[in-house]
């Protein structure tokens, strides 16, 4: 009998685990005034006719804690991303000098908190 509960309950952690990382994953993405590399995880770009996710093509770092910085490992693809940026809908507007694409993140408002209390209720 113990062994059927130990089982049990190394389901439920292993459940639990899965939602908590699940969970962590969602609040990454949530866009609050910091530059938060895992807000690009949804961004797939056209790449040779292959649907290819953002970060597996260029390097992304922050610069200033308030701007990620894209850096394309192919220069030729730099409209590509920034229609996939603004496709993704991630409510940031891409800025591109040639060389690499910066997305500056705008400080929290009072009405930007308020959408992402609601945001987290849902979940």
């Amino acid at each position: 009998m113990s062994e059927a509960l130990d089982e049990l309950f190394l389901f439920g952690e292993e459940k639990m685990e899965k939602a908590v990382s699940q969970l962590q994953k969602e609040f990454g993405t949530i866009r609050s005034g910091r530059a938060n590399p895992g807000i690009l995880d949804k961004v797939i770009v056209e790449y040779y006719g292959a649907p290819t996710p953002l970060r597996q093509m260029s390097q992304v770092s922050v610069q200033d804690g308030t701007t990620l910085v894209i850096t394309p490992y192919d220069k030729t693809i730099m409209k590509d991303i920034e229609k996939a940026i603004i496709k993704a809908e991630i409510g940031i507007t891409p800025n591109s000098d040639g060389i690499c694409i910066r997305l500056p993140f705008p400080p929290l408002t009072e009405d930007r908190r308020r959408e992402i209390a609601k945001d987290v209720k849902k979940l």
